[in-house]
């Protein structure tokens, strides 16, 4: 079966690179014949333009430096690179135009995972509800598709057409269990509960492209993935760094263009997705705000302290973390207790391990009902 996975557009995230690298992998496995969609967001119109540089001049917003598509290919390039070698995409298809995908001839499409179905994140949200297969023969799809938070954020009109379209998947799944409520509750549909795709592959896969790769291990061994700094986060991490004794490092870009422009844009490069790989694999321990950094402490079996990130949605890592029984690793603010408790409080990784096996083994259950 030819099938389109669409999923957030391909960037620099590499939770997200990991989980479409996951999902592809395994649908070849089962024989299919699999794209990613190469989705692009549509630029700005002159307009959004001009409203963003009156906003900037009324100090209603603070000036951000925009990086141009030039300016995007180097900050990208690492992460380019690993799309180009291990996801099989489409040629870019711009937001709400899908006639591009007429000529692959695709048998299903597949919505998933990430956070598809938040309309905050989502441009041309009725995209990720299959809007441009009304009239096709066509399965339709998702798989762990995320809501990104248990709060309602579509409008009145968007819950209407979402709901419409929704009715004619051949299968739904979401990512968090708030998302089966959502579902029944403004759409009517029942949906089954499923893990992110990142789960469907075992460590020992990550840890081979990591070795074809072949990348340098780490001096260092408190591996920090922090999206949204901040003072506190920063306070955390010190206090894990002394207690334990061991030095933090982190795989993220130095800068953000958006601050420092194109002057600093060597400062801005992503590192390889098997360098942030390899952080895991090296890590004594991990302190992360992130929910694919939540993720991969699981998957690698790593004591971690994961970071409540209210900006995007809570209910991501309640959900992940309530399906193993560690809501305990969980922390919202510096407490000392709670870090120090945490430091000393080993996690069963043997029970955490058969979780996994159990879910797996319910996901591709599902793909291959879904598809047959």
């Amino acid at each position: 079966m030819r099938i389109c996975i669409l999923t957030q557009p391909l960037k620099t995230n590499y939770g997200g690179l990991l989980q479409a690298y996951a999902l592809q992998t395994v649908l070849k496995r089962m024989g299919h014949d699999v794209w990613t969609e190469d989705r692009r967001e549509n630029k700005k119109s002159l307009f959004q333009q001009m409203k963003y540089n009156i906003k900037v001049a009324l100090g209603v917003i603070s000036h951000q430096y925009n990086p141009t598509e030039h300016d995007l290919n180097i900050i990208s390039q690492n992460t380019n690179n690993f799309i180009n070698k291990y996801i099989r995409i489409t040629e870019p298809i711009f937001s709400m135009n899908k006639s591009q995908l007429e000529k692959y001839g695709f048998d299903a499409y597949i919505v998933g995972s990430d956070q598809v179905w938040r309309p905050y994140y989502s441009y041309g949200i009725m995209n990720y509800f299959l809007d441009f297969t009304e009239d096709k023969s066509v399965k339709r799809i998702a798989y762990a598709a995320s809501f990104g938070t248990d709060k309602w954020e579509f409008s009145l009109e968007q819950t209407l057409e979402c709901s419409r379209l929704i009715k004619k998947f051949d299968a739904i799944s979401v990512r968090e269990d708030s998302g089966i409520v959502m579902c029944s509750k403004h759409f009517d549909v029942k949906a089954e509960h499923l893990l992110d795709p990142t789960f469907l592959l075992d460590k020992c896969e990550y840890e081979n492209i990591v070795k074809v790769e072949k990348e340098k291990p780490y001096k260092e061994s408190l591996m920090t993935y922090i999206l949204d700094k901040t003072d506190e986060k920063n306070y955390i991490v010190d206090r894990v760094a002394t207690l334990l004794g061991i030095k933090p490092f982190s795989v993220m870009p130095k800068s953000s263009f958006v601050n420092v422009g194109r002057r600093g844009i060597n400062y801005c490069v992503y590192p390889r997705v098997t360098e942030w790989l390899r952080g895991f694999q090296d890590a004594d321990f991990v302190v992360t705000d992130s929910f694919h950094g939540t993720v991969f402490s699981i998957i690698y079996n790593k004591p971690f302290i994961s970071i409540a990130n209210k900006d995007r949605g809570i209910s991501r890592f309640t959900s992940l973390l309530k399906t193993f029984n560690l809501n305990d690793r969980l922390i919202f603010s510096y407490n000392r207790n709670d870090i120090d408790r945490l430091i000393n409080t080993p996690i069963d990784y043997e029970k955490v391990n058969k979780v996994i096996k159990s879910e797996q083994e319910r996901a591709i259950i599902f793909l291959r009902n879904a598809l047959s």
